[in-house]
């Protein structure tokens, strides 16, 4: 008996005390250090119960939710609304950038063709000063045509271009592609050409042969035909120069009201000073003396500030053709110097101030040709996907236009983007008069030339710079490959992509889809 009570006794000691080491690790193992004993305490606490990991989880789920669903672009109110139901059904990704720019799309236009798109919103602008050109398969020549036009300070510079230099350029491309097939087009005979001497003014740059002006074939030329339709009332005019208000800083505004401060300094300030407010009065100045004064200079044909420049010539279509081959970059660069010439002496008679970038694309075979003047931009997405530069802005900053506006006795201030006298923040233009006077914007565009089956492209953009204002070359690339499936090959998209970033600009993007590094005439030749 004594035997087994010991027994009992015993093993009663041992398992309570086997139960308290158990209960001790299923409460918690006091760890090496107080501090760890600590946090873990409150961990137990706060952190383990079972409302808090419920709550925990939950979140959890909701973010997930909410990240599938795209919607980390839209505000606050538009998550739950989205989350709820209370959105409504939205397809696709042009879809909820609808949502996002509905605003954008009252102002509209669009193109599409069967292998080319162009979109163009208004955005946030008082008046919409883009224009853009499609041109596919120009008359059955196998060239095609596209452009953007990015007006400033009204709307008449973008609209001259699109309807006077693209016509002009239509036709010179028609007559050169007839020659270069041993065609000759009605009309394009006539008078001996100069072609000898246009190379050597070609490779010489500034050396012309009066020969050549005597001898040059008269041809109808559409540029002065505009003129004829471009005598607004003053109304219309007074309407111009306020939009080109808008477009100006508030700090141009001011130095304007202070135009009569430039006294007789010497210093380079007080010239710069006297420069610009000599613009200004000519770009703003209704009321002002020095107005009136250029205004009857302009009317009696002289400008008070030298010669007037000579007219750029242009040539007959064979004298393009070399070997068969077309010169595509001479073409236009003698065409679009021919119209900023014109625009600019019908801009005078006007009083009209408008000036206009201009980016012009020629696809012809497996030739690519994009010449550029001003801030409008061009990029291409290669066979790998990475983004190559069609073009590159013409800016106040850059060290070339720099030197020379600098050494045209021009300048550059900052007022809020770097600008060309403190007026216009492109230093290329076409029209924009008063800086023209002391050729401190010119129209000469840069050409590059692309071999299509080296690069072996996917797409094309051509956009103005509202687009590039809140878009990167490769940004703009990626965004646009992934949406080269929607009815505007991804235009539409990144347009209102850019407005809803907060680009305060004209928007026009056109993107064109090639297939095999070759552009495939679609239906609108016809």
């Amino acid at each position: 008996m004594e035997d087994e009570l010991e027994d009992k006794i015993l093993y009663q000691t041992l398992s309570k005390s086997h139960m308290k080491l158990l209960s001790k690790f299923a409460v918690g193992v006091t760890p090496l250090n107080s501090s760890l004993s600590y946090v873990w305490k409150v961990m137990r606490v706060y952190l383990f119960k079972p409302e808090v990991l419920i709550a925990g989880l939950l979140i959890c789920l909701f973010v997930l939710y909410l990240q599938a669903a795209e919607v980390w672009s839209r505000g606050f109110i538009g998550r739950i609304s989205n989350t709820l139901g209370l959105g409504g059904k939205t397809t696709g990704r042009s879809g909820k950038l609808s949502l996002l720019a509905s605003a954008a799309e009252k102002n509209s236009w669009d193109e599409r063709t069967g292998g080319s798109a162009v979109y163009a919103v208004q955005g946030r602008r008082a008046k919409m000063e883009d224009r853009f050109v499609i041109s596919e398969n120009i008359n059955g020549s196998g060239i095609s045509l596209f452009a953007i036009f990015d007006g400033h300070g009204g709307e008449y510079a973008a609209e001259y271009a699109k309807t006077v230099l693209i016509k002009n350029i239509h036709q010179k491309l028609l007559q050169s592609s007839a020659i270069a097939d041993g065609k000759e087009l009605p009309g394009s005979e006539g008078g001996p050409t100069t072609c000898a001497e246009d190379e050597r003014k070609e490779t010489n740059d500034g050396k012309e042969s009066e020969k050549g002006t005597d001898r040059q074939e008269p041809e109808v030329n559409e540029r002065y035909k505009v003129n004829a339709h471009n005598e607004p009332a003053a109304a219309s005019t007074v309407q111009r120069r306020a939009s080109f208000r808008k477009s100006k800083t508030e700090d141009t505004m001011a130095g304007n009201g202070g135009g009569g401060a430039g006294g007789g300094g010497s210093g380079p300030a007080n010239s710069n000073q006297m420069l610009e407010n000599d613009l200004l009065s000519k770009y703003m100045g209704n009321q002002s003396p020095a107005r009136q004064q250029v205004k009857q200079n302009l009317l009696h044909g002289t400008s008070g500030s030298g010669p007037a420049p000579a007219k750029p010539k242009t040539y007959e279509a064979r004298c393009y053709v070399q070997n068969g081959s077309i010169n595509f970059g001479k073409i236009i660069t003698d065409e679009v110097l021919a119209a900023d010439y014109d625009l600019v002496e019908a801009a005078k008679k006007m009083s009209d101030f408008a000036g206009t970038t201009a980016l012009i694309a020629v696809i012809h075979r497996t030739k690519l040709i994009v010449a550029n003047v001003g801030d409008s931009r061009g990029v291409m997405c290669d066979f790998k996907g990475n983004a190559i530069p069609l073009s590159f802005d013409h800016k106040p900053q850059q060290v070339r236009e720099q030197k020379r506006i600098a050494d045209a006795g021009g300048f550059i201030a900052f007022k809020g983007v770097w600008r060309v006298a403190g007026i216009l923040a492109t230093s290329r233009a076409l029209g924009d008069y008063p800086l023209k006077e002391k050729n401190l914007v010119i129209a000469n565009p840069d050409v590059l030339s692309f071999d299509l089956v080296d690069h072996r492209p996917q797409f094309l953009i051509l956009a103005s710079d509202g687009l590039w204002d809140t878009f990167t070359n490769e940004e703009a690339v990626a965004f646009v490959r992934e949406r080269l499936d929607e009815p505007h090959f991804g235009a539409k998209s990144i347009a209102l992509q850019s407005y809803s970033r907060g680009s305060v600009d004209n928007i026009t993007v056109l993107v064109i889809v090639l297939k095999n590094g070759r552009y495939e005439i679609g239906s609108s030749s016809n």
